[in-house]
Order: structure tokens, then sequence, then C-alpha cells
């Protein structure tokens, strides 16, 4: 059965293809995303801890999943379960457009209006993903990417990626 993550930057196409390959596997599927943050405002980040208690439980409840995110700290801790490994690094421009034209993401933002109104930060945000050197900057990405040992496939566009 297929464990898969789905990993790289902000606007990068990961909930597409993570959607894509849960469909033709019949793969469950976790956006990080949902799991990440309290849901307070602004949002604060939930303990590596605390998000993890939750995976844990996803990852046991089913044999063959999907999780997609930019969140290095917390694919650390399903990595040695997974055994594919997709890794978007595609360029800052296509990251950029990508986000301007996403859909509404309701599991996210309440409405596309609170979805757009935090376009300018995530833009700001996905042009710095070569500079930072955090748990959601490229560099945590490719150590990721590096250490695996199992299947891997890195992608510099979406169109490798479908």
């Amino acid at each position: 059965m297929k464990r898969i993550l789905v990993f790289g930057n902000s606007g990068s196409g990961k909930s597409t293809l993570a959607q894509k390959l849960s469909a033709r596997y019949r793969l469950a599927h976790l956006d990080l995303d949902t799991l990440a943050w309290e849901p307070t405002s602004p949002p604060t980040r939930r303990t590596v801890q605390s998000s993890w208690q939750q995976i844990g439980k996803f990852i046991a409840a089913n044999p063959g999943w999907v999780i997609e995110g930019c969140y290095a700290d917390l694919l650390e801790l399903a990595i040695h379960q997974a055994n594919e490994i997709y890794f978007l690094n595609l360029p800052i421009q296509a990251c950029i457009q990508n986000a301007r034209v996403r859909p509404w993401e309701p599991h996210k933002y309440a409405s596309r209006a609170e979805q757009d109104a935090n376009l300018p930060m995530l833009l700001e945000w996905i042009s710095q993903y070569v500079e930072r050197d955090d748990t959601f900057s490229e560099a945590a990405h490719r150590r990721l990417y590096e250490g695996f040992s199992g299947a891997k496939y890195l992608f510099t566009s979406n169109a490798e990626a479908t």
C-alpha cells in the first residue's frame, strides 16, 4: 500500500498533486494545514507534539495515505512511515502564479474574500522560500528529500507532476 508525502513551497501544487494521487490510488488524504494551526485570530501554530498525535492517529487509521504540507518538522515525523515522497520545487514565480489563481479553500478560509485578503501576505511568504532557513524553507525540504532512501520524485514544474 502506498504511503506518500508531498511537500514544497506554498503555491507549488501540493494539494492538487496530493488529491490526484489520493484519487488514483484510493488513499486517505491529510492536508497538514488542517492540524498545524490553532483556530485563533491571528492563527498560532500548534505544538509539534499536538500535531504529531493527530498525524499518528491518521496513519494508524489508514493503511494507505497521502500527507501533504510545507511543514518539514511534521513531515520528518511521518517520513519513516512513507514509502514515496514528492518534492515540488517549482520556481518562485510559478508558485506565485499558482497562488493567484488557486480556488477557494473552504477547509482553510471561511470565505473566498477572507482567502483573497490573505493573498498579499501569502505572496510575500512564497517569495522568501529560498532565503528562509526554517521548517517551511527550501533548505528544510531539500534535507527531507536528500535523506529519504525510498522512491522519491523531484518536480520543477506542475506539468512534470501530472
